[in-house]
């Protein structure tokens, strides 16, 4: 097993059991200026949790937001990003990562938590099934393609969190949409 601990720049350590190296990020540090994640910190801070290696290596991230409606029973955490390094997979990391923001979401009173994943990406979406997650609608072309390839297919996974009793937004939608039809 490797050994592990929490470094980036500022940061809040949260005390979890077994997981010592997982960290809040307090401010902008790695990630700054105009870039996406840049952003996200500045905006969400407490949807973005880093894994570091005593090294300083990148274990992996996950970076999301709040995002939708109370109203339409809508307002929900959005996983917009998580990656683990390759040489600390199948460390239950990404697991880990991915039950933080849940909760996350749960104190913000979310409805749900989705993300979207490519329809090809069969590991992720064995994974995210593994952790509750269900597909709720495939949006049509979702990711741009390079190189002339076609564009490819998401899934929107969701995850209903406690608000919502009934797990109306869990329901899977029974056709299709594309990317302008999302709100």
């Amino acid at each position: 097993m490797k050994s592990l601990a929490t470094r980036l720049c500022t940061v809040t350590t949260i005390s979890l059991p077994g997981w010592p190296w997982l960290s809040r990020a307090s401010r902008p540090c790695s990630w700054q200026g105009g870039s996406t994640e840049g952003k996200y910190l500045a905006h969400w801070p407490e949807y973005f949790i880093v894994a570091e290696a005593p090294g300083g290596e990148l274990m992996g991230y996950i970076m999301g937001k709040a995002e939708g409606s109370v109203a339409r029973e809508e307002w929900h955490g959005h996983v917009t990003a998580l990656s683990v390094a390759p040489e600390f997979r199948r460390l239950g990391l990404a697991a880990k990562l991915m039950e933080l923001l849940e909760e996350i979401s749960e104190r913000k009173g979310g409805f749900f938590v989705d993300l979207f994943v490519r329809v090809s990406n069969q590991v992720a979406v064995n994974m995210y099934k593994q952790l509750g997650y269900s597909v709720y609608r495939t949006v049509i072309e979702y990711y741009s393609a390079s190189n002339g390839e076609p564009d490819e297919d998401a899934y929107d996974m969701r995850k209903a969190l406690s608000r919502d009793t009934e797990k109306k937004s869990i329901i899977p939608l029974p056709h299709p949409v594309r990317p302008e039809d999302i709100e």
